[in-house]
């Protein structure tokens, strides 16, 4: 594995300061509707539909234009996201094989286990429960490779022996 496609070690820090904010806000966008007021501006869209096409028979939509809302959930969603992409591919302190391997190994399982729980998913999920399935599954894939790789590290050095 190449490391120079890693992120420097002190990315790590900053991004578990910029996750735990956000995954706050997160929540509170998610389950409360929180909205921000300083979010809402016109910007830029390739293509702002008026649904889904299957639903509506005219589509309406437009390309290449110019639309007005609110981006909280936009906001916080990009943030969370480069938060944990920040966290999950930064360097350790010394970045040796065995941190490689484990790095890899740590990968290889999160996506195991995603795609597992979206094929559970799509069999038992439907309509917009199953929307909202797809926007977690986002996150979840760097959410489960942090908590190996990291788990991982932890036994590996609980398990060292003590050396001066």
């Amino acid at each position: 594995m190449n490391t120079n496609l890693l992120l420097p070690y002190k990315f790590r820090k900053w991004g578990w300061v910029i996750f735990i904010p956000s995954f706050i806000l997160g929540v509170l966008v998610l389950f409360l509707n929180v909205q921000f007021d300083w979010l809402g501006s016109k910007v830029f869209s390739i293509y702002a539909g008026s649904g889904l096409k299957i639903l509506n028979d005219r589509d309406t939509g437009q390309f290449f234009s110019i639309i007005s809302g609110n981006y909280t959930q936009t906001f916080v969603g990009v943030l969370c996201l480069v938060s944990l992409m920040m966290i999950a591919f930064s360097k350790e302190k010394t970045e040796d094989e065995f941190i490689l391997l484990t790095r890899m190994d740590s990968l290889l399982w999160a996506t195991y286990i995603n795609y597992f729980i979206l094929i559970f998913c799509f069999l038992f999920f439907f309509d917009f429960e199953f929307l909202y399935i797809m926007i977690f599954n986002m996150f979840t894939i760097l959410i489960f490779f942090i908590f190996r790789f990291n788990y991982i590290l932890y036994k590996e050095r609980k398990n060292m022996p003590y050396e001066k």
